[in-house]
């Protein structure tokens, strides 16, 4: 069973960089056709994909977030990580990291089809 768990701050000034960590067990990042994705809820709202990084270390943003998003992994540690840059009150939300196995072209990028998710983490946007 894979287990992922987010980490990092929870609090982020306006104009500053986010970044999160997702720490993975019970499967190993570079597993042929997993794609290991950054998913937020803000409030009162659904559940917005933000990128991938995929078994091969592909990369993959969604068009809006794409300019100030950067998904990176260390697979020593089994770890991806999160930035988002110039952040603002509007990128208040639930963060959660993700998986699912699948094959196609953009298989990654719907949230409800994820299998696996993190907790979650909660960071807030303010001065």
């Amino acid at each position: 069973q894979v287990q992922l768990q987010e980490s990092g701050p929870g609090l982020v000034k306006p104009s500053q960089t986010l970044s999160l960590t997702c720490t993975v067990s019970g499967g190993s990042i570079t597993t042929n056709y997993y794609y290991w994705s950054w998913i937020r809820q803000p409030p009162g709202k659904g559940l917005e994909w933000m990128g991938a990084i995929a078994y091969s270390g592909s990369t993959y943003y969604s068009p809006s977030l794409k300019s100030r998003t950067s998904i990176s992994r260390d697979t020593s540690k089994n770890q991806f990580t999160l930035q988002l840059s110039s952040v603002t009150p509007e990128d208040t939300a639930v963060y959660y990291c993700a998986t699912r196995g699948c094959s196609g072209y953009g298989c990654y990028d719907v949230p409800s089809e994820y299998d696996y998710w993190g907790q979650g983490t909660q960071v807030t946007v303010s001065s």
